[in-house]
């Protein structure tokens, strides 16, 4: 299943089996319906619910009709099947000392847990470092009662608080788990709730017995992963652990890795895609989220129940033909101008048509053909019954009727052919131009 380009943080599959959300580092969230898709492995809707902030967790409530957010954010947010906002986490007062004076958070979150009431929270809980100082936690995990919450802190601690006491102070502590300022990257409890594991970025995987909670049980090296949000859990029956490791150099896959909890022998390895194992989801199939924004599914055909399985082996939905009925061409030739439709051309003749250049084409177009102005073109194409064009000659025009008019007179020479029959025109008086104005005798 192909969520992006850029890796994925998180996933969450639902109770029932039959919705997968994923998150990514490029800020979106994609919902998977295994009901819906075919072979084709298409998410229905893809959102960006926080904004410009990367997704770390993601978890859905144990009704399935709604999903816990946690971004990059100081705040958490609550959205429906469908990824509609139904509420959100207040933002805490930055400015306070005391944070167990404020409701919300005021730092990006890391990860979280689905609770029935976002608004306001119940208990504070402050992890500190063995100096006594404040401690950032970078996971949490419940016991499968809810009685026991675990944390993994930025200093390499791991604390876990029993929630039917103060809290005061951890009822269990290691506080050199991990190693130092290595973020401890997904806790997971064992089914029995016995054990515990841990995956941090100091490239370890470790196992813990909580019943001695001093050193780990058994401890993996040199699994080096490149993002802080690499999961790890146990099978249903907490036989194997496994984890995912990311693609080093000199490498060609990533892999994910399965241990055996009573030896912690690595009993067997697949390798996953040419980049980085990231998130590991699990739900009688193992949903693994990779760093090219890949989601490899692995499911065994007898075992495995709804999920991929029910999806994998549907064929991809074909595009259909849209039929097209050509309805029946009536041709009328003696049909009035009015009425009639002119004859299909073909597709040649229309763009030979279209291409002929425009009559006087130019700068300008069919205004400047007829003169500089507006107004100009307005006389010339709507005031004159002939156009004039701007290179004629006004006085060759008129000299094209000279004969014509000497020899079949009709305004001027009628009216003086009994009184004047010859012509009498006006003797030409020179102009001296030396003489002053006053001087000069009138002409007319």
């Amino acid at each position: 299943m192909k969520h992006g380009t850029k890796a994925v943080t998180a996933m969450a599959a639902d109770s029932s089996g039959t919705r997968l959300a994923s998150g990514s580092v490029d800020y979106m969230r994609a919902l998977w319906d295994f009901g819906g898709m075919d072979a084709s492995m298409r998410n229905f809707k893809t959102l960006q619910p926080c904004e410009n902030h990367p997704i770390k967790c993601l978890q859905y409530s144990n009704t399935g009709d709604r999903i816990l957010v946690i971004s990059g954010s100081a705040q958490a947010k609550v959205l429906d099947r469908d990824g509609f906002k139904k509420c959100e986490t207040v933002n805490g007062d930055r400015y306070i000392n005391d944070q167990s004076k404020t409701k919300g958070h005021t730092l990006s979150l890391t990860s979280g847990i689905f609770m029935d009431r976002p608004t306001s929270h119940k208990a504070l809980i402050k992890c500190k470092n063995e100096r006594g100082l404040k401690t950032v936690p970078t996971t949490c995990s419940y016991d499968r009662y809810g009685t026991v919450i675990a944390l993994g802190c930025i200093d390499g601690s791991i604390q876990m608080w029993d929630t039917r006491q103060a809290f005061v102070k951890p009822s269990l502590i290691n506080k050199t788990a991990h190693g130092e300022n290595q973020v401890i990257s997904s806790l997971h409890y064992s089914y029995k709730g016995e054990m515990l594991s841990s995956r941090s970025c100091d490239d370890t995987l470790k196992l813990w017995d909580l019943r001695y909670f001093q050193k780990p049980l058994f401890t993996a090296s040199d699994l080096w992963t490149r993002y802080e949000t690499t999961d790890c859990m146990f099978s249903p029956d907490d036989s194997m652990v496994v984890t995912g490791v990311s693609l080093a150099r000199g490498q060609t896959a990533g892999k994910a890795l399965f241990y055996d909890t009573k030896t912690f022998d690595r009993v067997h390895e697949t390798e996953v895609t040419d980049s980085h194992v990231i998130k590991i989801t699990k739900l009688n199939q193992i949903f693994v989220g990779c760093g090219n924004g890949v989601i490899t599914t692995y499911y065994d055909i007898d075992k495995s129940l709804r999920g991929a399985k029910s999806c994998a082996l549907k064929q991809k939905n074909r595009k259909k033909n849209v039929e097209i009925m050509s309805s029946q061409q009536i041709s009328n030739p003696h049909a009035l101008p009015l009425f009639r439709e002119e004859n299909p051309k073909s597709a040649r003749r229309q763009m030979e048509k279209d291409r002929q250049d425009a009559i006087t084409s130019g700068r300008g177009g069919r205004v400047a053909s007829s003169g500089s102005t507006l107004s100009s073109y307005v006389v010339r194409n709507l005031g004159l019954s002939k156009r004039v064009e701007d290179d004629q000659n006004p006085r060759d025009d008129i000299l094209k009727y000279a004969k014509v008019a000497e020899e079949e007179p009709y305004f001027v020479t009628p009216a003086y052919k009994k009184n004047q029959p010859q012509p009498i025109f006006q003797e030409v008086v020179e102009d001296n131009d030396d003489e002053p104005m006053h001087k000069k005798p009138k002409t007319s």
